[in-house]
């Protein structure tokens, strides 16, 4: 396929969608790890049989099953809402249909957290909301016996073929024990670069808010150690495909150039899961053959295939501001908050979506971060640590973070949907300057005890 097609592709699948007018809809998906407080492995006979209690009581009907039967997906025809589990049955997760308020999606999902806790608690297990299972020393390391997360986990332990070129981190199963809280936001044409660039220039600023991922008792410098799991895994070998971009798009045209520098590094071929050297996606359709590997009989086997135009399905990058074949933008840097702050980061990303020209106008204007020797990329590299740098003066921070706070606060009231008052964590946040992982790091370094805020960050 020549580059030109690729690129109509391209078009068609991310762009074109941002073109349909509609109303501002959110999505919510949250990520939540399951602990079994025994510190021993979380016992999956428990969380199937969650599964099919939670079905029964909320009336959900089976989406998917893995290849054992086991039921590992399902759905409320009603609401869009989808109970499933990320990457393997460790980390619960939960995705909401569209919703204009916030406030609907808050009572689902308390409703749908305390039947879940009610059945866990019995057994000595929990939920909590820490981005980082801190007993992920104690779970089986398997992925969830389906094609894709079986070829994904396969994928991220090739590191060592490519350690030669790129520094790797030994934790390919990461995916089994972070988790996250992403959303999506309906997006328009229109503005839709100025809200990449307004997004992108905040991701700093949100690492002091939300960061709550610590890899306590390996790394207790980061305070949200996703961006370094994601960014020095498979998944980062091309580094376009994933994090900050490098650089701003001005254009539709540069970003389309962007997508096209990106890696694809799967597909599905006559029902085998195929991955391989993540291999940039217009060279990948110039191809005659690739080579990859797919499981079949209990072990992996080379495959040599042709690329096919519906390959392209299956090519996805993994920006944290992330553009989506829905027509949206899927936020996806922050971490899993503390359970009765969940709605946070959504409320935060639904009150900004329409005050792109007001976030570039504030950074643009700003002396606290934006005008110092550093890029937005190294600047969140910098905030994503478990203190802050010695450049920032800390009363003007706190200015910066409030002022940003009180621009999303003014665009939910005018929604009317009372959503502003889900900030408020926020605003206690950037007074103090203390998000969730830093004050977890500060209990630990006291002597206390992690179960505490196992505890702590997983009350409703």
């Amino acid at each position: 396929m020549k580059s030109e097609e690729v690129k109509k592709l391209m078009y068609r699948r991310f762009i074109e969608p941002t073109k349909l007018k509609r109303d501002v809809f959110a999505g919510v998906e949250l990520e939540l790890p399951i602990i079994n407080l025994n510190k021993t492995a979380v016992d999956f006979k428990l969380v199937h049989e969650l599964t099919v209690k939670f079905k029964n009581h909320f009336n959900f009907k089976v989406k998917a099953r893995d290849e054992n039967g086991v039921i590992c997906a399902i759905e409320d025809p009603a609401t869009g809402d989808i109970y499933t589990f990320d990457c393997s049955y460790n980390n619960l997760e939960i995705s909401f249909g569209k919703e204009k308020n916030l406030y609907r999606v808050k009572e689902r999902f308390e409703e749908y957290y305390k039947f879940i806790q009610d059945v866990l608690n019995k057994e000595n297990h929990t939920l909590t909301g820490l981005g980082i299972n801190p007993y992920r020393k104690y779970d089986k390391r398997l992925p969830i016996p389906n094609g894709r997360y079986r070829m994904m986990y396969h994928h991220l332990c090739l590191y060592k073929r490519y350690d030669d070129e790129i520094s790797f981190h030994d934790m390919p199963e990461f995916g089994m024990f972070t988790s996250a809280s992403q959303t999506h936001v309906d997006v328009n044409f229109d503005n839709l670069i100025q809200t990449l660039s307004a997004f992108s220039k905040l991701e700093p600023l949100k690492a002091v808010l939300f960061s709550n991922s610590v890899l306590n008792g390996e790394n207790m410098e980061l305070a949200c150690s996703r961006d370094m799991l994601w960014e020095n895994s498979m998944h980062g070998y091309n580094k376009k495909n994933i994090g900050m971009f490098d650089a701003l798009p001005q254009s539709i045209e540069e970003l389309l150039e962007y997508l096209l520098s990106t890696s694809i590094y799967c597909t599905e071929q006559r029902g085998k899961y195929i991955n391989f050297k993540p291999t940039i996606v217009t060279e990948f359709f110039k191809e005659e053959k690739i080579k990859g590997e797919y499981f079949e009989g209990e072990k992996y086997r080379e495959i040599t295939f042709k690329p096919e135009k519906r390959d392209f399905n299956y090519f996805r990058p993994f920006k944290f501001v992330d553009l989506t074949f829905r027509g949206t933008i899927e936020f996806r840097s922050v971490c899993c908050q503390p359970i009765n702050e969940t709605m946070t980061a959504h409320a935060f990303h639904l009150g900004l979506i329409n005050r792109v020209d007001e976030i570039n106008q504030i950074l643009e204007r700003d002396a606290v971060l934006f005008n110092k020797p550093y890029s937005i990329t190294e600047l969140r590299k910098i905030f994503v640590k478990s203190y802050l740098p010695e450049f920032v003066e800390k009363s003007e921070l706190k200015k910066l973070l409030i002022k940003i706070l009180d621009l999303a606060s003014e665009s939910l009231k005018e929604r009317g949907n009372k959503e502003e008052k889900l900030l408020k964590p926020l605003y206690n946040r950037a007074k103090s300057l203390e998000n969730p992982a830093q004050r977890l790091i500060k209990h630990l370094n006291s002597g206390g005890k992690i179960e505490d805020l196992i505890y702590e960050y997983g009350k409703l």
